[in-house]
């Protein structure tokens, strides 16, 4: 299975994004978001709300502005999305490549790979209604080590937090300290 080993491949680098090969989206998300936050918040921007348009109202219409006429502000702004495009594009692998290759914008591009990875609303709602039942049926197995123990629980635990459910830190601590089921 190439997932779990894979995920380092690339190595982590603050001079180079996170590649994605289809698998494990939610560690690569949260690493490509603080990546391209670090780059320029502005690039983050750009994958939220979509790319900056520059506009001019003549006559209460609103026409596309003409790029000599634009500031080295504006200019700097449109590039967000240009930018982003080419990160996220040069993240993937050919068949990630593929999904996306249409795509206008950088906003189109993150939520065409988020409902490909994480699924629709409904999909996200089953997942989730399924990891709160592991988690609240976890227990410690018959020979498993402490370390395994810690592993698949974060394991759930992260899922389920990228998938919006909070966690008191208290439930989590008396959770933890569950022993072995007889």
């Amino acid at each position: 299975m190439v997932g779990q080993n894979q995920t380092f491949v690339e190595g982590a680098s603050i001079n180079k994004p996170p590649l994605f090969t289809g698998e494990n989206y939610p560690f690569w998300k949260v690493r490509m978001q603080i990546f391209l936050e670090s780059v320029d918040r502005g690039i983050w921007d750009a994958v939220l709300n979509g790319p900056f348009v520059l506009v001019n109202i003549v006559n209460d219409v609103q026409e596309p502005k003409p790029f000599s006429q634009w500031t080295a502000d504006e200019n700097r702004r449109a590039q967000y999305d240009v930018k982003v495009r080419n990160i996220i594009s040069s993240t993937l692998t050919l068949d990630e490549f593929y999904r996306i290759s249409v795509c206008t914008s950088a906003q189109d591009m993150w939520e065409i790979l988020r409902v490909t990875h994480e699924g629709t609303n409904d999909v996200k709602r089953a997942r989730k209604n399924s990891l709160i039942q592991e988690y609240e049926m976890f227990w410690m197995q018959q020979g498993e080590t402490m370390y395994d123990v810690q592993k698949r629980f974060t394991h759930i635990i992260n899922h389920l937090t990228g998938l919006g459910k909070t966690f008191d830190t208290d439930e989590l601590n008396i959770k933890t300290g569950l022993g072995s089921r007889r």
